[in-house]
């Protein structure tokens, strides 16, 4: 599971609550400083780009607003490239979809990403975004954004270790899902909460398709490390 700057928490605390249940979870980032997600609680890494296991079962990617950053460092979507050659499962959450196709890990495939960010997403060659909480396609498991989250690890989860005990870890976590509000996606909201949702996030999505068009059209230099 991948660490990295602004990250949001949501993304990587909901698979994390699923599949932690029944496997070792390496929480990689570019050193063993804790990483400070958007919500500002920090998580401690347990293994570096350089310490992290060679065969990985999962390689998982969370979004938020540290993406846009995060797509601008060369050693980070390097270690994506080199890992993902090797992972059973490449899969992300939210817009860690886009840094899985900036690390060249979606080309030719389906993927789902936050409801705000499929432009972004379809700004890299071959990649065709899918409006749906959670898109298989051959070994690529990607969720929507933020909550999706815990629908993608169940999802994952009985692809690895059986459909049963997936049924029994949502049991034991208790999801049941009963929002307050009926407004989890545009369709939902209607046009004047979704407008007010874009206002609130324009200026990263306005800087993470500018970086997207720039990356794809070779004008852009990636960063060092974080």
């Amino acid at each position: 599971m991948l660490l990295y700057p602004h990250m949001t928490l949501l993304d990587l605390a909901g698979p994390q609550a699923t599949l932690g249940f029944h496997s070792i979870t390496h929480l990689i980032s570019d050193s063993l400083d804790p990483v400070l997600t958007d919500s500002g609680v920090s998580i401690v890494p347990t293994a570096t780009f350089e310490t992290c296991p060679e065969d990985l079962d999962v390689l998982f990617v969370p979004g938020g607003f540290g993406t846009n950053l995060a797509l601008q460092q060369k050693e980070l979507l390097n270690f994506l490239a080199s890992a993902g050659k090797r992972a059973r499962f490449i899969t992300s959450v939210c817009s860690g979809s886009v840094l899985l196709a900036a690390a060249g890990l979606l080309d030719g495939y389906r993927a789902a990403t936050h409801w705000a960010v499929y432009e972004q997403l379809e700004t890299f060659p071959n990649v065709t975004g899918v409006h749906e909480r959670v898109v298989i396609d051959r070994d690529r498991f990607t969720g929507g954004g933020v909550t999706a989250g815990i629908d993608f690890g169940l999802t994952l989860l009985a692809a690895l270790r059986g459909e049963e005990t997936a049924r029994m870890t949502q049991l034991m976590m208790e999801y049941d899902p009963q929002p307050p509000f009926n407004t989890g996606t545009p369709a939902l909201a209607g046009p004047e909460l979704t407008a007010m949702a874009e206002a609130a996030m324009q200026v990263s999505l306005d800087e993470g398709l500018t970086i997207a068009r720039a990356l794809t059209a070779g004008r852009i230099q990636p960063l060092p490390a974080l």
